[in-house]
């Protein structure tokens, strides 16, 4: 079995700043641990120490018994590729030598190449290659209905996202190695998949340290939760259930420990200097002015307890703008290969969610909505003065890579620099306005797309998934901002907790029917 331990490890970001200060923490065989935090407080960074992908500065990281990982954003390539993404290293080693061999075959087929060739399928039998294929036929049949050969060369982007954490998913919790790292392994996981993940979870043998911020997932899955923030590490040992109670008596605790070094910190200084006042007119006391002093220095120098961490303050003001009554007609429209005709209209004003299963078309009628190029017939209208803001699930946002954050916020919408900052930092994104889009987390950059959205004007908000890589507080600051929104909101979710909170619900069923529903429903 696998374990995981980090000692005293201190992780500084590329412009020197300390983004981790002397962590330590461990989580024990079959273990269940959830990191949550603030977004941007490391914890993507924390799995990357423990996945040996980043060395720390200081400290020290160790992991037993193999590491798969589960990264927060999906790659690129072929299903193949993806599997072989989360095999162990030998397996991938192995399998890139025996594609090298058999481009060189095809290049020019030799007796020398030949044996190369062969030496290159053996290597790929002893490290294991050919008994994990056997792994990935039941994680295809699992997580896509088909066998492993018949859809190894199948290209990701036709995949859902759902389909492909799912198929991840499937290969790590059947794979050889006995620590999983699973970074937001739930985006993207309709309810019913979410549900079955909490219960592989709960039921593997493997060490798991994941991070989330479905607070569901969190009670039904995680045995403790180690919290990131201010720069360090604590645990709390029992579940989600009881985390808010510790949390809260952990504050008070940190609070009442800063004021008592603050008194005594106060008393020191007065009877230094009190004796030196009086040592001035009495050589006697000068021996307990110098004690005095020496005990005020060493007590300072020992420094004070750890403060309290600072409670989030994210602001988000969506302000919209009033459009025509009917803000989106749909009549008989019909999502090819997708959605049977149907049709619908939404109200100014209005907050509707998209359900369903994943690969049911949610995403499509969204990107359809925003002015992407979607196959349909049918109508899809908006009304009159409705301007579209689309929020892409997967972040996918060529247009800002390259560009900082604060270069982004001031280009369109002529802000000045300083203006720019005080947006970002109303979204707590001030200190990475130097950073390019593509080095935030996946949490900043939810925020950052929202803040854009907000400086866009858009009167009619398209939203996929906007919660999947928002923390707790940030979720919440969204839920306030939309509250106040002066405009439209169709939202694509599988948020149960955010669900909760809109008017009406378009339910995309499997069997292609749309069926509107004043109640969230997660069974058709």
């Amino acid at each position: 079995m696998g374990h995981v331990e980090v000692s005293g490890v201190t992780y500084l970001l590329p412009d020197g700043r300390p983004l981790l200060l002397e962590v330590s923490f461990k989580v024990g065989e079959g273990a269940k641990a959830a990191l949550v935090g603030p977004n941007g407080a490391g914890k993507s960074t924390l799995l990357r120490l423990v996945a040996g992908e980043l060395t720390p500065v200081e400290g020290r990281v160790a992991a037993t018994g193999g590491v798969g990982v589960m990264r927060q954003f999906l790659g690129a390539g072929t299903v193949h590729d993806l599997l072989l993404g989360v095999a162990p290293r030998r397996v991938r080693e192995a399998a890139a030598a025996l594609a090298r061999a058999e481009a060189a075959i095809a290049a020019r087929d030799d007796e020398p190449r030949q044996l190369a060739y062969a030496q290159a399928i053996a290597d790929y039998a002893d490290a294991g290659g050919y008994e994990l294929e056997v792994v990935w036929d039941v994680c295809a049949t699992e997580a896509l209905g088909l066998p492993y050969e018949r859809v190894r060369a199948r290209s990701l982007a036709t995949l859902s996202g759902g389909e492909q954490k799912r198929l991840m998913l499937e290969a790590l919790l059947r794979g050889p190695d006995e620590v999983l790292l699973l970074d937001e392994p739930d985006n993207f996981l309709d309810v019913r998949a979410k549900q079955w993940l909490e219960r592989a979870i709960r039921g593997s043998a493997k060490t798991v340290l994941l991070v989330s911020h479905d607070r569901r997932l969190l009670a039904e899955a995680a045995d403790r939760i180690v919290t990131v923030e201010g720069r360090t590490v604590w645990v709390h040992g029992g579940g989600f259930a009881t985390y808010a109670e510790a949390r809260g008596r952990r504050k008070e605790r940190l609070e009442e420990l800063r004021q008592r070094w603050e008194e005594e910190r106060a008393r020191l200084r007065r009877l230094v200097h009190t004796l030196r006042q009086r040592s001035a007119h009495n050589d006697a006391l000068a021996g307990a002015y110098r004690s005095a002093v020496t005990r005020l220095a060493r007590f300072e120098r020992a420094g004070p307890p750890q403060r309290a961490p600072k409670e989030q303050n994210v602001r988000m003001r969506l302000r919209g703008g009033r459009t025509g009554r009917r803000a989106v007609v749909c009549e008989e429209l019909e999502l090819t290969g997708l959605l049977r005709p149907f049709s619908t209209e939404l109200s100014y004003g209005e907050r509707v969610g998209v359900l369903g299963m994943n690969g049911t078309g949610k995403s499509h009628f969204l990107r359809l909505l925003a002015g992407e190029p979607i196959a349909h017939t049918g109508v899809a209208r908006l009304g009159a003065r409705v301007r579209p803001g689309y929020f892409a699930q997967t972040h996918l946002r060529p247009d800002l890579h390259g560009r900082a954050t604060a270069e982004v916020v001031m280009a369109g919408h002529a802000l000045t620099c300083n203006e720019a900052m005080a947006a970002l930092a109303r979204y707590e994104l001030a200190p990475a306005g130097g950073q390019p889009f593509e080095t935030l987390s996946g949490g900043q950059q939810a925020r950052l797309q929202i803040l854009l959205l907000e400086l866009s004007g858009a009167t009619l908000l398209l939203l996929d998934e906007p919660t999947d890589n928002l923390d707790l507080a940030s979720a919440e600051a969204l839920q306030a901002g939309l509250a106040g929104y002066q405009g439209t909101v169709l939202a694509v979710t599988h948020d149960r907790w955010f669900a909760d909170d809109l008017d009406r619900y378009l339910i995309f069923g499997a069997d292609g029917l749309v069926r509107e529903s004043p109640e969230p429903r997660w069974d058709l």
